[in-house]
C-alpha cells in the first residue's frame, strides 16, 4: 500500500538527530565507482508512513540531500535499505531507483506472501535483496520467513540482508550460513568490539563470513563501539573481516545513521575508516567497486 497522508507534520516531531549537513571530504581518494553499499532515505514528517510503536521518528532526509553527500565523498553508486519504520512499504526506494536506475540499487522489507510477480515488478526497478531484521526495536521479517522467501527470490539472483545480534544469539551464524544463497550480514553483526576476535560473537562472524556465499558490510561502527568519533577500537574487527573475506566485503555510510543518536558522525570520517580497515589500495577497490558491482548487478 502507498504512504498516505492525512494529519499535518505540525504533529510529528523527529526524535533522533539529524545527520551531519558538513560532509568532510575524505583524506582518502575514493575509486572511480565507488558505491555506498547501506543507507536510508525518509521522506516528509508524516505519522502515517510509519509502523505502528517504532522506535524511532526520522528527520526528512531525502534523496537530494543524500546524493550530495555521497558527492562530497566521490562516492557514484549507492544501495537504498528499506528501514524498518517503513515496514514493507517500498515506495521512497521505488521512486529512487525509477530517477536513478544505473546508479542506484535497492534492498527491500516485503510481506511473506509477497506475489511472485511483484518480486519481480521490483528485480525491474533495481532491487536486489530483501532484509530479515531480528535485532531491530521495530519488528521486521523473521527468521521463520527466510526458508519459503529464499526460495522464492533465488531465482531472481537476489540475496537476503540479516540485521541480527550475534552477541545475543551467536548461533544464527550457523543458520545464516547453511542458506543456499547468498546472504549478507550487516552491522558488523553486532558483535561489541570490546569483547575481542575470541569473543564467540567475533567467532561466530568469522565463522559465516569464510564461507564462500556469505558477504558482510563493513558499516555502523557505532552498533560496535563507543570509541566515538574515529572508532579505533573498531579496527581489529574490521581487519580480521577484510583478511577473511575480501572479496565478500561492501562498504556503507549507514546515513542518515537513524541508530547513531549521541554518537552522530561526519561521513568524511567514515570513509577515512575503511583506508586504515583496508589500507590496500587494490582491497579497497574491491570492496568500493568490484564486489558491490557483482552483488547488485551495477
Amino acid at each position: 500500500m502507498p504512504f498516505t497522508t492525512g494529519r499535518t507534520s505540525a504533529q510529528y516531531v523527529p526524535d533522533i538527530p539529524a545527520p551531519v549537513a558538513a560532509t568532510r571530504t575524505p583524506a582518502v581518494r575514493l575509486p572511480a565507482g565507488a558505491c555506498d553499499s547501506h543507507a536510508h532515505i525518509f521522506g516528509p514528517p508524516e505519522p502515517e508512513r510509519l509502523q505502528p510503536n517504532t522506535h524511532f521518528r526520522p528527520h526528512e532526509t531525502p534523496l537530494p540531500d543524500y546524493l550530495r553527500m555521497l558527492g562530497v565523498l566521490g562516492v557514484q553508486r549507492a544501495v537504498l535499505v528499506q528501514p524498518s519504520v517503513y515496514g514493507s512499504d517500498n515506495s521512497l526506494i521505488a521512486e529512487a531507483l525509477r530517477s536513478h536506475p544505473s546508479s542506484l540499487r535497492g534492498v527491500a522489507v516485503v510481506a511473506p506472501d509477497i506475489a511472485q510477480h511483484e518480486l519481480e515488478a521490483m528485480h525491474q526497478l533495481g532491487f536486489r535483496g530483501v532484509r530479515i531484521n531480528t535485532a531491530s526495536a521495530t519488528p521486521g521479517l523473521q527468521l521463520a520467513d527466510v526458508p519459503a522467501l529464499a526460495r522464492r527470490i533465488q531465482p531472481l539472483g537476489w540475496h537476503l540482508q540479516f540485521f541480527v545480534d550475534l552477541q545475543r544469539q551467536p548461533e544464527l551464524a550457523d543458520d545464516i550460513a547453511a542458506l543456499d544463497i547468498p546472504v549478507v550480514i550487516d552491522h558488523f553483526g553486532k558483535v561489541p568490539v570490546s569483547g575481542g576476535l575470541e569473543s564467540p560473537a567475533a567467532r561466530a562472524l568469522l565463522r559465516v563470513l569464510a564461507r564462500p556465499h556469505c558477504w558482510a558490510k563493513l558499516m555502523g561502527p557505532y552498533f560496535v563501539s563507543r570509541d566515538f568519533p574515529r572508532h579505533r577500537d573498531v579496527d581489529a574487527l574490521a581487519q580480521a573481516m577484510v583478511a577473511t573475506a575480501p572479496d565478500r566485503l561492501l562498504w556503507g555510510t549507514d546515513w542518515p545513521h537513524p541508530s547513531a543518536r549521541e554518537q552522530m558522525p561526519n561521513d568524511g570520517d567514515l570513509a577515512d575508516m575503511l583506508a586504515r580497515w583496508a589500507p590496500d589500495e587494490v582491497t579497497r577497490h574491491r570492496i568500493l567497486v568490484d564486489n558491490p558491482a557483482r552483488l547488485y548487478g551495477f
